[in-house]
């Protein structure tokens, strides 16, 4: 199981958001220093989401995003992308793969030609709060539920989604478990969990329950979660 810790990046700087809040907000500092730190502990994959263009819908974090990505790790990027020039330009700022959520709902025809111009280069984002998909920096909610989505997606070609329970993310009160895995296997999609994530013992369960990847945000940020050993024990 690949682990991506997370760099969410709000006017600049590394935060952590508590339920996706930007009232509940700490601050951890410049995002290119924690992309050196997560590399040093072995990091494979690095997540780098721009929280600004989450809300507003504007980019924000190229400038970032390119240097992070002349680190020498892949990254996966999203946050803010809701036009075919703003994947692209994210994309030639360095970003192996973009996550897409609100405009996958918002404007399916734009996805579906997405995907088909750039493939495995599209994530699908899926963020769900009691089965129900939340957009728009999860200001706003869609009456279709995280597992017809995700078909949808697979339909089209998608390989990857991020699947975030809203109801746990930055809590640090337990990774949601059943349905991750029930949405992988639904939806044939390789699933990344986000989300709730507060101990190794969590990331051991991912694993067993035969999720591709986590993501790990607050949990590293503190301390509960050592990135490195977490990184040999789920290899």
């Amino acid at each position: 199981m690949i682990l991506f810790p997370a760099i969410d990046i709000l006017e600049g700087r590394a935060v952590r958001l508590l339920y996706g809040r930007k009232n509940q907000v700490t601050d951890y500092g410049d995002p290119v220093d924690r992309a050196k730190e997560w590399i040093d502990c072995g990091a494979e994959f690095l997540h780098v989401v721009d929280l600004s263009g989450a809300f507003d819908g504007a980019a924000h974090i190229e400038g970032t995003l390119e240097k992070i990505a002349k680190l020498g790790v892949p990254v996966q990027s999203g946050g803010g992308l809701r036009s075919f020039d703003a994947v692209r330009s994210r994309l030639d700022a360095g970003a192996a793969r973009v996550v897409l959520g609100t405009v996958a709902c918002t404007d399916p025809a734009l996805f579906a030609s997405l995907v088909g111009t750039y493939r495995e280069k599209i994530v699908a984002g899926i963020d769900a709060k009691d089965g129900k998909l939340s957009i728009k920096g999860w200001t706003e909610f869609s009456d279709e539920t995280a597992e017809s989505f995700g078909r949808k997606a697979a339909g089209m070609g998608v390989r990857y989604a991020v699947f975030t329970d809203i109801s746990k993310d930055g809590a640090m009160q337990g990774a949601s478990i059943e349905p991750t895995r029930d949405l992988q296997e639904k939806t044939g999609l390789s699933v990344i969990a986000s989300g709730g994530i507060a101990s190794l013992n969590d990331l051991l369960r991912l694993k067993e329950a035969g999720l591709y990847g986590a993501i790990l945000g607050r949990s590293i940020y503190t301390g509960a979660v050592n990135l490195k050993e977490a990184i040999h024990a789920c290899k």
